[in-house]
């Protein structure tokens, strides 16, 4: 029996465990949609394609396996750039599926024909085109072994028209790919042991790679074990809760000052830690953990630098530094912790009107149970937050990542709540980024996914309009003020639920409201736009 090219694409997707598919509807790719219903793959369909891979992007993190988007060819795919963009960034095994105009006029000018594997090949891991029917079983399955091997990360695959339509004797469909941990190199963990028996202040911070590798329990191992102070950084923030008493946040920036060695866990020395350089004890000595070669090294010589899968790592510290432990730096760094906690906590029990940026954070930590998970979208607002918010749990946090793309609230609820219906998806979201994908609560309210958005309304682009206000003054601020919409009405005329708050007392009943709603829904929060000013706690624009 002949089989359609879409059909074998949808079978090679189920055969790799995907359940999903996140897109936006194109004559390009209809064949791949009746293979989904033929293969049981859920599909959801966006109204912006970059929506859509975002949503993937979020369905890879949260699963631990490729999330995957599908797109029409020409202005479909390159809607998706950003998206893809923002997945290379964060280390997110994402496929994006993008048709394209038939191999028989290529170069002819047919609809929608663009060098589209060319545009993805610096920030993919693989970009290429599928040119026969009989090889699609062959090609998916390698993009899954490229998208989850070492560093996680995205790929993209061209499928032309005629290639999709094409009807042939079906191949064999490929089996699932695993990727087997990679073991740490005997010499370079002797030389770790080596620095951290002689170290007087040693520092974990442990970053994306901790969650990716699930190496949560082995972490938490270590620290109670050792007391060596733990520090997290991008997708790692929960694998060690938060509020676990050898976890830290708000003292990194000392703690960096006076470690002697540091344990950098899949986290790469970007502007997050100051290129490694800029803060950094001078004569600290780095010990660097990656799954990607290429990351060693980079910004700064490390003294060890291994390729190695993340738990393994740190069960042969735990077994290596057996007796070993720093009590007495572990109570230094609580100390500083402590003193600078005391400012949060002055800021975090404002009662102004308009809402205080801390005061809003505090009343999601309120809210925060470990059935809960948060997506942060936005710039001063998310960043406020982040500061006074204690995730507990592995990817109960998601944010963008070091790309710092905003828009990716709707879409990540979006598969957060597809995946996970029993969970409460609640988005941070500030005015500015609400405005990107916000319409995407239609995509919301079509498939009966009642996620939240609460956002912080300071009617500007806050984090960039307060220094430029600083640095020029108001009456030459411009491109950074926003009107003062109610994007709760806007939720509420889609066929969702929306409140307004002004007083930061009725912000925690509101968000019990929405969630009790049973539909996605928009609390609206007025923010003082001179909020984080006000504080000295305004994040300067990073360049």
């Amino acid at each position: 029996m002949f089989t359609l090219g879409g059909e074998l694409v949808a079978r090679a997707l189920a055969a790799q465990g995907v359940t999903t598919i996140y897109t936006l509807c194109g004559g390009h790719v209809m064949p791949v949609y009746d293979g989904c219903l033929n293969n049981n793959i859920h599909i959801i369909d966006f109204r912006h394609e970059q929506a859509a891979a975002h949503a993937a992007d979020a369905h890879a993190r949260l699963t631990h396996n490729v999330g995957v988007a599908l797109v029409t060819a020409g202005p479909g795919v390159t809607d998706a750039v950003t998206g893809v963009a923002n997945a290379y960034q964060a280390r997110s095994p994402m496929i994006l599926l993008g048709g394209a105009a038939p191999l028989k006029t290529k170069g002819m000018g047919a609809l929608q024909e663009m060098p589209q594997t060319e545009m993805f090949q610096t920030f993919t891991k693989a970009s290429f085109t599928i040119t026969e029917t009989e090889r699609i079983p062959e090609a998916m399955a390698r993009a899954f072994e490229i998208a989850l091997s070492g560093r996680p990360g995205p790929v993209f695959i061209e499928l032309p028209f005629d290639v999709l339509f094409n009807a042939i004797e079906p191949p064999e469909i490929a089996p699932r790919v695993t990727i087997p941990p990679l073991e740490p190199e005997a010499g370079a963990v002797a030389a770790m042991f080596e620095l951290l028996r002689a170290a007087h202040k040693p520092l974990i911070i442990a970053g994306t790679q901790v969650y990716w590798d699930k190496a949560s329990s082995a972490l938490r191992e270590l620290t109670e074990q050792t007391g060596i102070p733990v520090f997290t950084n991008g997708a790692g923030r929960g694998t060690l809760p938060m509020n676990h008493p050898n976890c830290f946040k708000s003292a990194r920036g000392k703690a960096l000052r006076e470690a002697d060695v540091v344990v950098l866990l899949g986290t790469p020395l970007d502007f997050r830690l100051k290129y490694g350089r800029e803060d950094w004890n001078p004569e600290v000595r780095l010990i660097q953990i990656e799954n990607d070669a290429a990351e060693l090294h980079h910004n700064r010589r490390a003294d060890v630098a291994i390729t190695a899968d993340a738990r393994l790592v740190l069960e042969a510290l735990a077994e290596g530094l057996h007796g070993l432990r720093w009590d007495d730096w572990l109570r230094e760094i609580q100390s500083i912790e402590d003193r600078k906690n005391a400012e949060l906590e002055k800021w975090k029990a404002l009662d102004d009107i308009p809402v205080n940026h801390f005061r809003f954070g505090a009343a999601i930590n309120d809210f925060l149970d470990d059935n809960t998970i948060l997506i942060g979208d936005g710039g001063d607002i998310v960043s406020a937050a982040a500061k006074v918010i204690d995730v507990t749990l592995p990817g109960q946090w998601l944010d963008p990542g070091p790309l710092g793309c905003l828009g990716v609230g709707a879409p990540f609820a979006i598969a957060a709540k597809h995946l996970f219906p029993q969970k409460r998806v609640l988005i941070i979201s500030g005015d500015g980024s609400f405005g990107l994908n916000g319409f995407e609560f239609d995509t919301a309210v079509r498939f009966k996914l009642p996620i939240v958005a609460v956002v912080g309304n300071d009617a500007g682009w806050g984090q960039i309009r307060t220094p430029q206000v600083q640095m020029v003054g108001e009456d030459r601020a411009v491109a950074t003020s926003l009107a003062p919409t109610r994007y709760d009405r806007i939720v509420a005329a889609m066929g969702g639920y929306g409140e307004h708050v002004d007083n930061p007392a009725d912000l925690l009943p509101a968000l019990e409201r929405a969630f009790a709603s049973g539909n996605p829904a928009c609390v609206d929060v007025t923010i003082d736009p001179r909020g984080m000013a006000k504080t000295g706690a305004s994040t300067p624009y990073i360049v």
